[in-house]
């Protein structure tokens, strides 16, 4: 009897997983607006602002709702916010399915800089209490959907150092969640370049 409360349990899960999924085919043609900023196949062509191909559908839909939630608890951007604000739940999860099949490109790392980024991203700093970033973000920067912890790789440098600028300075906070502004802000602004730079390389 045990047994089959537990199957049909997990039955349920996977129909409520499966029903919250997005639309990929959908997002694709809602992403078009999105393509000025952030390409037609989510590799942006501008450093400012995130390459979104290869991330979780979660991650992206989850921002989305940040944003256009706004104020105190959510996220504001003069590009981004406007967006946002006429979405759907549905239509963050149809544009987060399409990005997530999206296959991720992007530039090469910074060489006067990377193995100072792949040290810290791999190994943290002990002596400073500071994480290795693949424990959340894993060995190849691909994330955990699960967890809505983003992928990494091929993001852009400037971006992303733009990202671990703001978590230090707490202009972006995640809900729940204050991980990344502790690591950020022990982090000089020469880490975060290197970090960002072998991010920016990392396949």
């Amino acid at each position: 009897m045990k047994f089959a409360w537990t199957g049909t349990a997990l039955a349920a899960l996977c129909l409520a997983a499966s029903a919250q999924a997005g639309d990929a085919t959908a997002g694709a043609q809602k992403a078009a607006v999105c393509a000025a900023c952030h390409g037609a196949n989510g590799s942006s062509i501008n450093p400012e602002w995130p390459n979104l191909a290869g991330q979780h559908e979660s991650y992206v839909a989850e921002q989305l709702a940040l944003f256009k939630a706004g104020g105190e608890g959510g996220r504001t951007n003069p590009l981004m916010s406007p967006m946002a604000a006429a979405l759907t739940e549905a239509d963050m999860q149809d544009l987060g399915a399409h990005f997530a099949r999206q296959t991720p490109g992007g530039l090469e790392a910074d060489p006067s800089n990377w193995k100072t980024g792949e040290k810290l991203y791999r190994g943290g700093d002990g002596k400073r209490g500071l994480p290795a970033c693949i424990a959340c973000h894993g060995p190849q920067g691909t994330g955990n959907a699960p967890a809505k912890y983003p992928a990494l790789r091929s993001q852009h440098g400037v971006y992303a150092y733009n990202q671990l600028k703001a978590f230090a300075d707490g202009t972006r906070k995640t809900p729940g969640n204050d991980i990344m502004q502790v690591v950020a802000s022990k982090l000089t602004d020469e880490e975060m370049r290197a970090l960002a730079s072998y991010l920016q390389g990392l396949r």
